[in-house]
């Protein structure tokens, strides 16, 4: 498989890469590339798994190429260890990513780029006000748009957003449009603890990376009229976008915070497989449980139909419903 168009941070192949294979070279699809993005706050759980299988099953069911991105810019945020532990998680369920991981903690460069012609466009304007000044706000109201409320103070930087409608068609959830100034008004990029923030480095890796078909939960939904926005700001191409429901409790409630969020089981991958894919609506057969990690995902590939994902924002868990043990 050819190397990360560009954006790769590391030499040569990792563990887990398709580079690293046993030489049966995969022919990629140059019209699909595709990636998975995780944050290193945690260990892959339940619905972390649906999203990544998911994103991976319509990548190579369009023998298209799949990226492995790790969003460690918010470095207060992360969890040491965190990183080589999703990664051993992947290896574990049989995921083979193309080319190095991309690491945006190594991209700062890139995103200070960004930023720089946004500036010289006149686009972005340095604004002061913290996240408890704003805490009341439905959207920013454009406090700082003449120049920081608080001389002196600590700033961060901020897109100028004009009222207009941004629309697309996303593969699932279908026809989404948003006016972006009246859903949240002026995008901050730059906070003003100098991090950058997630809408700039998600826009400008993805453009980096050729990334053509993105594939990821549904609680970005809302959020992507925003980086289209940003996109069309800089001149970048926008990917497709399917956006699949969160997985949640019964009653509502996010996984992510309940008991069956647990770290994955690394001895009864092929199960766990299997339970993902019936979530996905492939229906799978039972013994699929009983299969060899290749196997199960040979069969997944085969069968992969983005059409019988559910059309929701949320797949509700059936009560009593758990992950093989």
């Amino acid at each position: 498989a050819p190397a990360t168009t560009g954006t790769a941070e590391t030499s040569g192949a990792e563990p887990g890469s398709a580079d690293a294979g046993d030489g049966n070279a995969r022919t990629a699809n140059a019209a699909y590339v595709g990636r998975f993005a995780p944050s290193p706050t945690g260990d892959l759980h339940l619905g972390s798994l649906y999203t990544a299988v998911a994103s991976y099953l319509d990548a190579r069911a369009h023998s298209g190429r799949w990226l492995l991105r790790v969003e460690d810019l918010d470095r207060p945020r992360e969890i040491p260890g965190s990183t080589d532990a999703i990664l051993a998680t992947l290896e574990v369920f049989g995921f083979e990513w193309d080319g190095a991981v991309i690491r945006q903690s190594a991209r700062h460069d890139y995103y200070a780029a960004a930023i720089e012609r946004l500036r010289e466009r006149g686009l972005l304007f340095e604004c002061s006000c913290s996240r408890q000044d704003l805490a009341e706000e439905e959207r920013y109201p454009g406090t700082c748009r003449e120049g920081p409320r608080l001389a002196g103070a600590a700033t961060g930087s901020r897109l100028r957003v004009e009222p207009r409608q941004i629309h697309f068609i996303d593969r699932i959830q279908g026809h989404f449009r948003q006016d972006v100034a009246a859903a949240c008004g002026d995008i901050l990029l730059k906070r003003r603890d100098r991090i950058y923030a997630y809408v700039l480095a998600v826009v400008v890796d993805d453009a980096g990376s050729g990334v053509t078909h993105v594939l990821r939960g549904a609680d970005l939904l809302d959020n992507t009229p925003r980086q289209i926005y940003l996109q069309q700001a800089l001149g970048l191409p926008t990917p497709t976008y399917a956006h699949i429901p969160l997985i949640s409790e019964p009653d509502g409630a996010k996984l992510a915070k309940s008991k069956r969020s647990v770290r994955l089981d690394a001895n009864t991958p092929a199960a766990q497989l299997r339970r993902v894919f019936d979530l996905l609506g492939l229906a799978p057969p039972a013994d699929l449980a009983q299969v060899s990690i290749e196997a199960a995902w040979r069969w997944a590939i085969a069968h992969w139909e983005l059409r019988r994902v559910p059309k929701s924002l949320c797949l509700p868990l059936t009560l009593g419903a758990q992950l093989p043990d």
